[in-house]
């Protein structure tokens, strides 16, 4: 899929792949790639940059893990980024179906 089209949804995304429950940016990734049925494939130039802005927003909070021996950081949505996804969620259905009305 066009990189122009995927623009300005990554954050969004990333939060419904969350509400799944938390993850390290790989794993993020590829629940993101996975549940696109392979349409989506975010970049690590744009994965971190966003899971990061979406830590200073507040809608996410995260925590070093050790896990196989390897330290990852781990990312979780908090009581904020559930009430945006279900806010996003809502946004989306409009703004898709409005598309939807003049793409035919």
């Amino acid at each position: 899929m066009a990189s122009d089209l995927l623009r300005g949804h990554v954050d969004r995304l990333l939060l419904a792949v969350l509400a799944g429950g938390p993850g390290h940016g790989y794993e993020l990734s590829r629940r993101l790639t996975a549940r696109s049925g392979g349409a989506l494939d975010v970049p690590e130039g744009s994965l971190y940059p966003a899971l990061h802005r979406l830590e200073r927003g507040g809608s996410v909070a995260s925590a070093w893990s050790e896990e196989d021996g390897r330290r990852r950081r781990v990312y979780r949505l908090t009581a904020a980024g559930r009430r945006e996804v279900t806010r996003s969620r809502a946004e989306w259905r409009r703004f898709s179906s409005a598309v939807d009305r003049v793409l035919g």
